[in-house]
């Protein structure tokens, strides 16, 4: 069957491209419109999907080296990122929960809990995911809420629920990575932007941001854009009209009395989850003694090698490699290209021209600190939000002490509007987990996070000029 819409897409891509490197609207040199165009290429068909996304992704293998703008062994080296491997060890965890049953213990336990009713459910999910990503980095949030989210939608669509269940499922995965981001910016340690930054800070002026007072401007921010994350999506774009009643709450009864006591393997599969949360967790504390160095990354690997080490009790370990075949590959691809374009893009001068850009609005303070969260935040939409923080942190310092402004000023809104980027699945890392669900369409997200990146953007802004400055001096 013909597919005009994929046909266009692919049109609409080839021109966009061939207008920003023959045209040269923006005024680069010839190996940064190069950049300019293959960006624009594969952004315009992620959104219009006109290909699989896991196969543009991979269009940096190709494009850049014909193109002269990165050797393919430097290209390559991108897929092989340490997050990818944060990532894949984080999925197999994912796939041992799910392979023994225990994600639909917890999520029977969650609903029990939060009640049956659509709403309420999204909500529990929405303040326990952003209470948790608070004090763990946000990927990691989303890597233990993603299955057990994923078996509250089997669960309730086993019962087949009045109101829209496809709202329900679309929301509460949206809810897990939104939450994540939105929680991580509370404190310091929230997501790995905030470390960045932090870092930064204290090496150039020999301290940083101290942890109360990044609590006392960003904890009310936090909770604000988590409730009304989920006005925006339970109230107003995708109401799911799910009641609670008390036939559900029976089923619900029924299926755990079914489910009985733990198994071995259910046991043994927790214990690895828990172990391995609780490293992410007091890394910090353990890299602290000088024995070992660790990082989320070796830390997910080895939450996973555990389970392909571990018996169930059964006959077989915990997770055979058999197994992976119903892993996410493709997000991991996904991400491969998304690092490859963002460092071509960081290479060629882009990002620098862009705070050469910003000094043009030095007159105007708010406006200024308005602009940098504005970009700050799309940029990040395409671009990892910690090699954005780490490029961007000396751009708005040195413009801000140009300008005699306080570094923090622009330095936290733009590492702030970092870690909200809400449209695109390349986003942020919780964005491309949920996406993997199969829950979500494209123009469903950036839907959504189109209205949340308004928001957040407001938000940031009004904060940091009006409580920001009352804080940190």
């Amino acid at each position: 069957m013909y597919n005009w819409k994929e046909h266009l897409g692919m049109a609409a891509a080839l021109l966009i491209a061939c207008i920003l490197y023959f045209w040269n609207p923006f005024n680069v040199s010839v190996a940064a419109g190069k950049v300019l165009s293959v960006g624009a290429f594969m952004i315009t068909l992620w959104l219009t999907e006109a290909l699989p996304m896991a196969a543009v992704a991979l269009m940096p293998l190709v494009l850049f080296p014909l193109f002269g703008i990165a050797p393919i062994d430097t290209t390559a080296a991108s897929f092989a990122n340490p997050v990818i491997f944060l990532f894949m060890g984080g999925f197999m965890i994912g796939l041992a929960i799910e392979k023994w049953n225990l994600h639909r213990r917890i999520a029977l336990n969650i609903v029990r809990i939060t009640g049956t009713s659509g709403n309420r459910i999204v909500l529990g999910f929405i303040l326990a995911t952003g209470l948790i990503s608070m004090w763990l980095s946000n990927t990691a949030t989303t890597m233990m809420m993603f299955p057990i989210a994923l078996s509250v939608i089997q669960v309730l669509d086993e019962r087949k629920p009045e109101g829209r269940m496809d709202n329900f499922a679309l929301t509460l995965m949206l809810s897990i990575a939104f939450a994540s981001n939105f929680g991580g910016i509370a404190t310091l340690i929230g997501t790995p932007p905030n470390v960045a930054y932090a870092a930064y800070m204290e090496k150039k002026y020999g301290t940083g941001p101290q942890f109360i007072d990044w609590l006392l401007v960003c904890m009310p921010l936090s909770i604000l854009l988590l409730l009304l994350l989920y006005w925006v999506m339970v109230k107003w774009l995708y109401p799911n009209h799910m009641k609670a009643n008390a036939d559900t709450r029976a089923v619900i009864d029924a299926e755990l009395r079914k489910l009985g006591k733990l198994s071995a393997a259910e046991k043994r599969v927790l214990a690895v989850f828990l172990v391995t949360a609780l490293l992410w967790i007091t890394r910090d504390l353990i890299n602290a003694l000088k024995v070992v160095k660790l990082d989320d990354n070796i830390i997910a690997v080895f939450g996973a090698l555990l389970l392909f080490a571990l018996p169930s009790g059964k006959g077989k370990p915990l997770l055979e490699w058999s197994d992976t075949k119903h892993m996410a590959w493709g997000i991991l691809l996904l991400f491969g290209g998304g690092i490859a374009l963002a460092a071509a893009l960081e290479k060629a001068g882009l990002v620098q021209q862009l705070g050469t850009w910003f000094a043009g609005f030095g007159g105007n303070a708010f406006l200024l600190l308005f602009l940098v969260t504005l970009i700050s935040l799309f940029l990040s939409e395409i671009m990892s939000n910690v090699a954005q923080v780490i490029v961007f942190a000396p751009v708005v310092t040195a413009l801000a002490e140009a300008l005699h402004m306080n570094p923090y000023l622009l330095g936290i809104p733009m590492t702030l509007a970092a870690s909200c980027a809400s449209m695109l699945p390349m986003g942020t890392p919780p964005n491309a987990i949920v996406f993997s669900s199969g829950y979500i369409k494209l123009h469903q997200m950036t839907r959504v996070g189109l209205v949340m990146n308004i928001i957040s953007v407001v938000l940031i802004t009004l904060f940091c000029w009006y409580v920001l400055p009352l804080v940190v001096k």
